[in-house]
């Protein structure tokens, strides 16, 4: 008896079970079978994008591993720290000719407050840099997280969506490829940067040098918080498609918005970085004449 109540009652949960996983019936098996075609090829056009999406996510919100570096941030410390006991040699040595000379004495009063507030943050720029990195990490996910997860997949919403992406399909591919390519030279950037981040505080504290450190600096900050303004970008596109205008151009809009991420990017890492280079070496006019400008300073 009991078996028999157990069989019935599987038997009526059948239909349920077969309604919530089947959506396709024999009532409505004309419309239904056109509908899982079209997700069948979509599925299809989404396999090789899929792994590259997943890529360009992971580069864009994961924070960049600094422990690779980390050996030779430690020997660049030692370095810089060999030039500590001549700066606060040379500050003291200065407060003392400095005589009854006020503006002379409130120099290097400045200048030693100066050196200590080096020596802080070259000790520390480790934990420094990696926690602004943090900070970049999460500003970029609390963006990411805010932007549909179908909208960088190709989908069968709408007969013009499905006949552009078949012809675009493989521009965006292409793009998204550039768009790895360019994520993973700035991942490499900003992890190679932990090294140069104490030289950048350094030289930042030597008035003479003071540029060079600017330079750095703007160079790293750029690379790190350039995931957020891609970011942006991605939801700022997003929001596109939900206007009647545009619906019906996603694979455009996905294009489009990958297009603009990459300009962005080479923008800012490699044009800026060289227009900043050159600005700073018409002040310097080369080494020589940088070298001799340091060595005028502290004469």
């Amino acid at each position: 008896m009991k078996k028999t109540i157990l069989a019935f009652t599987a038997l009526l949960a059948l239909p349920i079970v077969f309604a919530e996983e089947e959506e396709c019936g024999l009532l409505n098996l004309a419309s239904c079978l056109p509908q899982k075609f079209y997700e069948f090829i979509i599925s299809i056009l989404n396999a090789p994008i899929q792994p590259l999406l997943d890529l360009v996510k992971s580069l864009l919100t994961e924070p960049v591993n600094l422990s690779l570096f980390i050996s030779l941030w430690a020997i660049m410390l030692y370095i810089i720290s060999l030039f500590y006991g001549i700066l606060i040699l040379y500050s003291g040595f200065n407060f003392m000719v400095s005589g009854y000379d006020a503006a002379k004495r409130a120099n290097a009063k400045e200048w030693l407050k100066n050196i200590f507030m080096m020596i802080v943050l070259v000790q520390t720029s480790y934990f420094i840099y990696s926690a602004i990195i943090d900070v970049s990490s999460l500003l970029t996910s609390g963006v990411i997280n805010l932007i549909d997860r179908h909208f960088f997949m190709l989908t069968a919403d709408n007969i013009v969506n499905i006949g552009l992406q078949f012809f675009f399909a493989v521009c965006y591919v292409i793009v998204l490829l550039i768009a790895v390519i360019l994520l993973i030279i700035r991942y490499i950037i900003v992890a190679i940067g932990v090294v140069f981040a104490p030289i950048a505080v350094f030289l930042y504290f030597i008035p003479p040098l003071q540029d060079y450190g600017k330079l750095i600096m703007n160079f790293l900050g750029t690379c790190i918080f350039l995931t957020f303004f891609d970011a942006l970008i991605f939801l700022s596109c997003s929001k596109l498609i939900e206007i009647a205008l545009f619906e019906n151009f996603k694979i455009l809009v996905m294009t489009s918005a990958f297009m603009i991420a990459n300009l962005l990017m080479l923008y800012l890492m490699f044009f800026s970085a060289i227009k900043a280079a050159f600005s700073v070496s018409q002040k310097g006019v080369g080494v020589v004449n940088t070298v001799k400008s340091v060595g005028k300073y502290f004469v």
